[in-house]
């Protein structure tokens, strides 16, 4: 229980179908207090729902398998994505483990998401509310995991969630949905990343290799990016390329082909339920992207990609996931 409304009502709907359920919060992070009020609020749903409820404490792992993955992807020049790491190592990582060892039978989160068992075989599905799907981030789940998972509202609508929260009276029901990283707090990222990462300026650069400004260190601009950069005249310019090694980055405006790739290279593949993706599929390669269709290639370790239409904005170190016309999340992997 996050202490938002989605995982209260996720609580909220498993007590009302019978299941024996214990509230449990993540400690992942507190810095200036930010986890307490969270776990206060789920602490005040677990009370009104009259279940049991605990604060796990995993902010050693968050920091050894999250956070540092995350600085690492940075220092090495890519875009990592934390939320997916945290949900691989710390929610069905760390925590399901923790409680099989308890003698627990599922994990339920409130993720935007559906699960069904077809065959013996376990499959995740696009959730009823596209705008809000997240089966973008569950991509490296394996079968063994699935069989311990509950997705209680991926068949309902945002809407419908707060409004099951309001009825059911749960102190969550009007609670905003938490933007970004609570341990930023409002301070911009480039601003946090930099309490881990030294400065380091640099040229910026035009596709034409022609200097026009500088930077504070490649390690902190992301591929699309087009605020926070000093330039000397123009624009509007993004970021289509970086170096760590040689510490520029390179813009290009929005009609430069530098911007957009046609064909990806993804490896670190999980596949979920089936053995090999289908020659023809669609791909998100951002969190709420509309879906491209796209001809895959799957080798050993790795999937060409091959678009339709050239995609902009392509950061490696993203997720790319992969879906078919039924809306089936079929797995996903780390572009290169």
């Amino acid at each position: 229980m996050s202490g938002g409304v989605d995982s209260s009502v996720a609580a909220y709907l498993l007590r009302k179908q019978g299941y024996d359920v214990v509230g449990v919060h993540l400690r992942s992070w507190n810095e200036k207090g930010c986890d307490d009020r969270e776990a206060d609020d789920a602490r005040n749903v677990a009370k009104k729902l009259d279940i049991p409820f605990y604060v796990f404490d995993t902010e050693y792992e968050y920091k050894e398998r999250v956070f540092q993955y995350m600085l690492d992807g940075y220092k090495r020049g890519i875009t990592p994505n934390p939320d997916v790491m945290c949900n691989k190592e710390i929610k069905f990582g760390v925590f399901l483990k923790k409680i099989l060892e308890l003698g627990g039978d599922y994990i339920a989160t409130g993720h935007y998401v559906k699960i069904k068992k077809t065959a013996g075989k376990f499959y995740l599905y696009e959730a009823k509310d596209k705008n809000k799907d997240q089966s973008y981030f569950l991509w490296t789940l394996t079968q063994d995991k699935l069989s311990h998972c509950l997705f209680p509202i991926g068949d309902y609508t945002k809407r419908e969630v707060r409004e099951i929260a309001r009825k059911a009276g749960l102190p969550t029901a009007e609670k905003k949905d938490s933007q970004g990283i609570c341990f930023v707090g409002k301070v911009m990222f480039k601003e946090f990343l930099k309490k881990y990462i030294p400065e380091k300026r640099g040229n910026v650069l035009s596709t034409r290799g022609k200097t026009i400004g500088t930077h504070e260190g490649a390690y902190f601009y992301t591929i699309g990016q087009r605020h926070g950069i000093k330039i000397s005249k123009g624009g509007p310019y993004y970021v289509a390329e970086k170096n760590t090694d040689s510490n520029t980055i390179i813009l290009a405006d929005i009609d430069d082909p530098a911007l957009y790739k046609k064909e990806i290279i993804v490896s670190d593949i999980n596949l979920i339920g089936i053995d090999r993706l289908p020659k023809d599929s669609f791909v998100r390669i951002r969190y709420r992207q509309e879906k491209k269709e796209a001809r895959t290639n799957q080798m050993n370790d790795s999937v060409s990609v091959i678009f339709k239409d050239k995609q902009e904005f392509v950061a490696p170190g993203q997720s790319a996931v992969f879906y078919n016309k039924a809306g089936q999340m079929l797995g996903g992997g780390i572009i290169a």
